[in-house]
Formats: structure tokens, C-alpha cells, sequence
């Protein structure tokens, strides 16, 4: 598959890191234009290019990777037609997060009644949105080999067919995808709640 990204930073070179270990091609993008990724695509090898946020919505699936506050510019005028994308952001009310208590408690209450990924999937008509990979910091999730530990990602989404693709898309780069039910049900795995911050693996069997 070829995945593409919006946004350039940790969390879509760790997600896309592991994409390319498992085979997959990705395509990041940011708001600086693609020359400015020239470097980090030399350093991602082979299997990762750079491209518009236009060019990302011609990808198999999308992962939009920026900082909570950023998403709404980021997501502004692009017109979904159907694609796949997971919302990878956790909805910390600042950029970089504040993990103090006060932090987290202005974060939450920002959101009002709404999950941050169902306010994600008003900003994005169009799009069959996947909440996933926001219940864990990237930092958790950077040993790229084929030994690593099954990390679980937590998976919600009203639209079930995308959710099957996404949980074999998971499976696939070697994490444990475990479905938490539809994007109102993703708030337990949002900032504050029981399931972020949870860093569990599943347990590989002895033959």
C-alpha cells in the first residue's frame, strides 16, 4: 500500500518507519511544500517520497499526523472523496502538549461533548475516519525491528470496513490492533482517559 501523511514530524517518520519496514510506501507532506522534505525522505530510504497535501489524498490511505491544534489548518480545503483517514492526534490544547494536570484538564474541556476525532471527521467530509495511534507517544514505539514487542494501538471508527482495513494495516507493521468500538466509543482512548498513556503488548507464543 502507499500511505500518505499529513505532516512531517515524529509521528509520521515513526509511523512511516515502520510502514517501510513492513514493505509499504509513504508519502509525507507539510505546510512548507515538498522541497523542504528533502532531506528527511534521503534519510527514510528507499520507499518514502514527498509530496503536497494533494498529492497525499491520491495515496491508499492517509494518516493525519500533526499536533491537535494544528489539525483544522491542516485538513482546510481538501476535499475527501472517500479515502481512509486515520486521525493520529491526540487533543492536547497546545503544541507541544501540556501533561500537568491543569494541561490536560483545559484539553478536555476544550472538546466539549465531542471526541476530538469526531470534531477531526467534521473537518474532513468526505473522509471515513479511523481514530488509532493516538493512545501512546511516538517515543514508545521506535524500535523498528522484527523483534520488537506487539505494542497495542487502539482502534475506533463508525465506518467498519475502513476500521477492518486499518486494523490489518496495524497487524501487518507488527503492532496488536485492538478495536474499541465507533469514534464516540475512541474517547477512552483520548487525552485524560483510561486507555491513553496504556502501554501494553500483546505476548508473542513459544513454538
Amino acid at each position: 500500500m502507499k500511505i500518505g501523511f499529513i505532516g512531517a514530524g515524529n509521528t509520521a517518520t515513526t509511523i512511516g518507519r515502520h510502514l517501510l519496514h513492513a514493505a509499504h510506501n509513504i508519502v509525507l507532506s507539510n505546510s512548507r511544500g515538498p522541497q523542504s522534505l528533502s532531506g528527511l525522505i534521503e534519510e527514510l530510504g528507499e520507499g518514502a517520497e514527498a509530496g503536497t497535501k494533494e498529492d497525499v489524498l491520491n495515496c491508499d490511505l492517509v494518516v493525519l499526523a500533526t499536533h491537535w491544534s494544528q489539525a483544522r489548518r491542516a485538513l482546510e480545503g481538501l476535499a475527501w472523496r472517500g479515502q481512509i483517514l486515520i486521525d493520529g492526534t491526540n487533543a492536547h490544547e497546545k503544541a507541544p502538549p501540556d501533561f500537568t494536570p491543569e494541561g490536560i484538564a483545559r484539553s478536555i474541556a476544550a472538546l466539549g461533548d465531542k471526541t476530538s476525532t469526531e470534531i477531526v471527521a467534521e473537518l474532513a467530509p468526505g473522509a471515513r475516519i479511523v481514530k488509532a495511534f493516538s493512545n501512546i507517544p511516538m517515543d514508545w514505539i521506535q524500535d523498528f525491528s522484527k523483534e520488537k514487542p506487539r505494542t497495542t494501538i487502539f482502534v475506533a471508527s463508525d465506518d467498519l470496513e475502513a476500521k477492518d482495513v486499518v486494523i490489518s494495516l496495524l497487524n501487518d507493521m507488527g503492532f496488536a490492533a485492538v478495536y474499541t468500538g465507533d469514534l464516540a466509543a475512541g474517547k477512552s482512548h483520548q487525552v485524560g482517559a483510561p486507555l491513553s498513556g496504556l502501554d501494553l503488548h500483546m505476548v508473542r507464543r513459544m513454538r
